[in-house]
C-alpha cells in the first residue's frame, strides 16, 4: 500500500463514530425539542371570555372586564325561542383553553341560571381544558339554610353547575360564607369593601364625623369590619321593626310545632319559651353624625327605610348605605327617593341602570378590576392570596 493512504477499514470506522456522534447527539437534543413543543402548545392554547346573557344590559360588566384585560369578547350566541327554551351557540374554537363564563343575574333569575348551564355544558362537550364561571352576585344565596319543610336550593345549583361543566367559580360577597361547602371544587369569595371603603374616603367628604350602623344584629359583623377600618364609631339598631324574615322561616323550626299533639305518657320536656322582641333601640350615638348602614345585599328596601327614620329620629343628619349586590327589585328606587336616604352605593354586580333613571340617589361602584385581576391570576396559575390582603375570617 502507497505512503499516505488511507486504509478502507480505518475510514470504515471513522464514518462510523461519525454516525454514532450525531446519533448522541440528536438524542440529546429530542427532550429539548420536545419540550419546546410542548411550550408553543400552552402558549397557543390561551382563555376566552364568554358573556352568557343573552340582554344587552348584562353584558356590560363582561365588557369592562374584557377592556381592562385587553382581549375580545368570546363569540356566542344566547337567545330564547318562541316557546320559552334557551338556546346557546359557541361560535369559535375553545378546545384546549382557558373558558371564563362572565354572567351576571337580572330580574329574570332562572333564565339566567340556565343561560349559564347550557353555556357550560356547550363548552365542555366544545373540549375546553377549564371551564370558570364569573358570577359576581350568586343567585339562591338566600335559600342556604333548610326551613320548614322546603329545601337548601342553594346547594342544589352548586351540584348543578358542576354537572354542567363548571371547574371553578369566582363570585364576590358570599351572603353566607359557608356556601363555598356547597361545592365539589374551588369557589373564590372576592370582596367588594376595599372599593366601598375607597368610596366612603374619597366621595363622603366629612366621613370622620360619621358612623357604621348596621341594621339588625346579624350584619353587626360587617359594620364592625367597616368601622375597625376607618377607625369609627359602630352604632346596631335592634328590636322589632328591624326584623325582615319571621322567626317561624328559620330551620330551627323545623319540623312546624303542632297543636294539640299526642304526648307519650311519662315524657315531659322543656318548654321552648317564646321569643319577644324589645322595643325599637339604637345602641350607639348617631346624633350629629352621618350615618353610613352597610349590608351585602339590597333587595326589598322596606328595612332600609326604616332604619333611615329611625336613624333620623336619633339625630342623624344624612344617611348613606353601602351595599355590594344592589338587587333594588318592585318598587325599590321610587320607596329610595321618598325616604330619608340621601344615597344608595351599591356595585356593577348586577345590572340596574334602569332604577338609577328612576332614582338619582343610586350610585354605583365599578369592582370589574378585581374580577379581571382574579382572571389573570387564576389563568396565568398565580396565587390568589394578593386578592385578599388584610381580609380575616370575621369579613
Amino acid at each position: 500500500m502507497a505512503a499516505g493512504a488511507v486504509s478502507p477499514c480505518g475510514e470504515d470506522g471513522r464514518r462510523g463514530e461519525r454516525r454514532s456522534r450525531r446519533v448522541a447527539e440528536l438524542a440529546r437534543l429530542a427532550p429539548r425539542g420536545l419540550h419546546d413543543s410542548l411550550a408553543m402548545n400552552a402558549a397557543r392554547s390561551g382563555y376566552r371570555v364568554f358573556s352568557a346573557n343573552s340582554t344587552a344590559a348584562c353584558t356590560e360588566l363582561a365588557k369592562r372586564i374584557t377592556e381592562r384585560l385587553g382581549a375580545e369578547l368570546g363569540k356566542s350566541v344566547v337567545y330564547q325561542e318562541t316557546n320559552g327554551e334557551t338556546r346557546v351557540e359557541i361560535k369559535e374554537s375553545v378546545r384546549g383553553q382557558d373558558i371564563f363564563i362572565i354572567q351576571t343575574i337580572p330580574r329574570d333569575v332562572n333564565t339566567a341560571v340556565m343561560e349559564l348551564l347550557i353555556m357550560a355544558y356547550a363548552l365542555k362537550t366544545s373540549c375546553a381544558r377549564n371551564i370558570i364561571g364569573v358570577i359576581p352576585y350568586f343567585p339562591y344565596s338566600k335559600q342556604s339554610k333548610m326551613r320548614k319543610r322546603g329545601s337548601i336550593v342553594c346547594k342544589l345549583l352548586a351540584s348543578m353547575l358542576a354537572k354542567a361543566g363548571l371547574t371553578h367559580i369566582i363570585t364576590m360577597d358570599l351572603h353566607q360564607k359557608e356556601i363555598q361547602g356547597f361545592f365539589s371544587f374551588p369557589v373564590d369569595n372576592l370582596r367588594a369593601s376595599p372599593f366601598l371603603l375607597q368610596y366612603i374616603q374619597e366621595e363622603i367628604p366629612d366621613y370622620r364625623n360619621a358612623v357604621i350602623v348596621a341594621k339588625s344584629p346579624d350584619a353587626a359583623k360587617r359594620a364592625q369590619s367597616y368601622a375597625e377600618r376607618l377607625r369609627l364609631g359602630l352604632a346596631v339598631i335592634h328590636g322589632e321593626a328591624q326584623c325582615t324574615e319571621q322567626d317561624m322561616d328559620d330551620g330551627r323550626h323545623s319540623p312546624p310545632m303542632v297543636k294539640n299533639a299526642t304526648v307519650h305518657p311519662g315524657l315531659e320536656l322543656p318548654l321552648m319559651m317564646a321569643k319577644e322582641k324589645p322595643p325599637i333601640t339604637v345602641v350607639g350615638d348617631v346624633g350629629g353624625r352621618i350615618a353610613i348602614i352597610v349590608d351585602d345585599i339590597i333587595d326589598d328596601v322596606e328595612s332600609f327605610v326604616a332604619a333611615a327614620e329611625i336613624l333620623k329620629e336619633r339625630g342623624a343628619y344624612k344617611i348613606f348605605v353601602m351595599a355590594t349586590h344592589g338587587l333594588l327589585s318592585a318598587d325599590a328606587p321610587r320607596l329610595i327617593e321618598e325616604s330619608s336616604i340621601d344615597e344608595v352605593v351599591v356595585t356593577n354586580t348586577v345590572p340596574h341602570e334602569v332604577q338609577k333613571l328612576q332614582c338619582p340617589k343610586i350610585k354605583t361602584v365599578d369592582i370589574s378590576l378585581i374580577l379581571s385581576e382574579a382572571i389573570r391570576r387564576i389563568h396565568n396559575g398565580e396565587s390568589m392570596a394578593y386578592l385578599f390582603r388584610n381580609i380575616t375570617v370575621d369579613d
